[in-house]
């Protein structure tokens, strides 16, 4: 159950958010433009890091030492359970908020946002564009 905030309360709150505004404009601006669903991307990005990572230690090291080679697949496999946590906390919507453009704009080609999902549209299109068999 949700109780909204009561008038006194609102108010409350608004001049804390200018005080903070006018203290340290950078803070606030960061405050403002950050959100769950973005701090989870960026620990679902280093997660993919570091799940490489654990690839290059793997094929690197295994032939020397097993144990080595292990300690790359330990490193895989953490890297893989931190990024489905950070995952499974932004959703679907987190997805659509991480993927879409800042600004709303459209891209160019195909409609499609200029976030993540316009730069795998772009790719997809030209590799499609680039090994099309062509009928002659």
């Amino acid at each position: 159950m949700v109780v909204p905030l009561s008038d006194h309360e609102q108010r409350i709150l608004a001049e804390l958010e200018e005080s903070l505004v006018r203290q340290d404009p950078e803070f606030a601006e960061r405050v403002r433009s950050e959100t769950v669903y973005r701090h989870a991307g960026r620990y679902c990005k280093w997660a993919a890091v570091t799940f490489v990572l654990g690839v290059v230690i793997l094929v690197a090291f295994y032939s020397k030492s097993v144990i080595a080679g292990f300690l790359g697949v330990i490193i895989m496999f953490a890297s893989a359970v931190w990024f489905e946590r950070n995952l499974r906390r932004m959703g679907r919507a987190g997805w659509h908020d991480l993927t879409r453009a800042k600004d709303g704009e459209q891209s160019k080609s195909a409609g499609a946002s200029n976030g993540i999902e316009g730069a795998v549209t772009e790719a997809r299109d030209w590799f499609r564009s680039r090994f099309h068999r062509r009928e002659d």
